[in-house]
């Protein structure tokens, strides 16, 4: 009976202490992220755009997922099928997301049919077709850090991620842990193409999550800006 009458308080303190010891664990790795990596600051804003109603498009104060579609957008709708349904349908409706892609004014009768196509189910708030002269698209495009050209249609699979300061986001090293260990040559990730499933899917949505926790922890002023990752960096080249 006594051995009972011991073990029934026992039992009771340790599954009150458990949680308790395990939210304190994780207390002081709270902001133990990495921060996703500035790539290219000065961005310039997209001034010489216009949505379909002919209204300005501002990259400031958003977070930005710039395309570029342009002279043959219906011909790469899956292109922008994959960014809605891999992208856009996860992050939809966060504050200040917006899905951006740039076309030439010549082609709005073709961006009608892919704005059909694409608000099949539902309408598709924070997307926006912007339009402009060749010139301006091909300027938009140079502006960013890049590693491939628009074609002569003025189209690329990839698209980028620009925050709220219009600064272009990305991976200044996006090695995994094996290739590092093994000493691969530095490479970085400043684009996505969106004609590779598992890009969309893994890297990308990993780098908005958290784009989003950083501008979240910003609003709550628990923000460190410390950039662990180029810390990281800095380290492995030591190595």
């Amino acid at each position: 009976m006594k051995m009972s009458n011991l073990k029934n308080p026992f039992v009771l303190i340790v599954l009150f202490f458990l949680p308790v010891l395990f939210l304190l664990f994780l207390y002081p790795s709270k902001h133990n992220y990495k921060t996703l990596d500035i790539i290219k600051k000065d961005i310039p804003e997209l001034s010489n755009f216009v949505n379909k109603n002919g209204e300005s498009v501002q990259l400031e104060n958003k977070l930005t997922v710039l395309g570029f579609l342009g002279k043959t957008p219906v011909e790469d709708a899956i292109l922008a099928l994959n960014l809605k349904e891999l992208v856009y349908d996860k992050f939809r409706g966060f504050k200040r997301f917006q899905i951006v892609i740039l076309v030439p004014e010549a082609v709005k009768s073709q961006v009608e049919l892919l704005e059909k196509e694409l608000n099949q189910y539902e309408f598709l708030e924070y997307w926006t077709f912007a339009f402009g002269s060749d010139d301006a698209i091909l300027k938009a495009h140079q502006s960013l850090k890049i590693s491939t050209v628009l074609d002569t249609n003025l189209r690329t699979s990839e698209v980028f991620i620009i925050d709220k300061e219009r600064q272009q986001r990305g991976r200044l090293d996006d090695r995994d842990k094996d290739q590092i260990k093994n000493k691969v040559a530095l490479y970085g990730l400043s684009s996505y193409d969106c004609l590779e499933v598992s890009i969309l899917k893994n890297k990308m949505s990993e780098d908005m999550r958290v784009l989003f926790t950083e501008y979240r922890q910003k609003r709550k002023g628990n923000f460190n800006s410390t950039s662990r990752r180029a810390d990281d960096l800095k380290g492995n080249e030591k190595n």
